[in-house]
């Protein structure tokens, strides 16, 4: 077995945003739920920090503390430097505290509150409010 989903998902991610939606939108017909396989598959948790510093912000207005603290429990540092960034040092400092003392967790509960964050940047970017860097769509920049 050659491809299958992840080949699929790959190559949507190099592909332009256009091609990208014009081949999902047609898939979708035909099965929904094989192209949200696909939509999970193209966009996961740590790609957030390729979100433009304006577009964490946007992010982060829509994301409960105490989820956010859950997602970040297994998120590189680089990601965590990326989101506390975006905050002031009072809400990153909560956060962090709520982390310390959140204890262990299960990686289910982790990965769910993680999935709720990419679903929010997945409709986020669909409906134009932030952009992604290397998702496609350089020739529609504005200077």
């Amino acid at each position: 077995k050659a491809g299958g989903i992840p080949t699929v998902s790959e190559i949507l991610n190099l592909a332009d945003r256009a091609t990208e939606k014009s081949v999902l939108e047609g898939l979708e017909a035909e099965d929904p739920d094989l192209v949200e396989e696909i939509r999970r598959l193209m966009f996961v948790f740590e790609d957030v920090k390729l979100v433009d510093d304006k577009g964490i912000q946007a992010v982060l207005r829509e994301v409960d503390n105490d989820e956010l603290a859950l997602a970040l429990k297994t998120a590189s540092e680089e990601l965590k430097e990326k989101i506390f960034g975006n905050m002031s040092e009072r809400a990153s400092a909560l956060i962090k505290e709520d982390m310390e003392y959140m204890g262990p967790v299960r990686v289910s509960d982790v990965e769910q509150a993680q999935q709720r964050i990419v679903d929010i940047v997945r409709r986020l970017e669909e409906s134009g409010e932030i952009m992604i860097a290397g998702r496609g769509g350089s020739e529609e920049m504005l200077i």
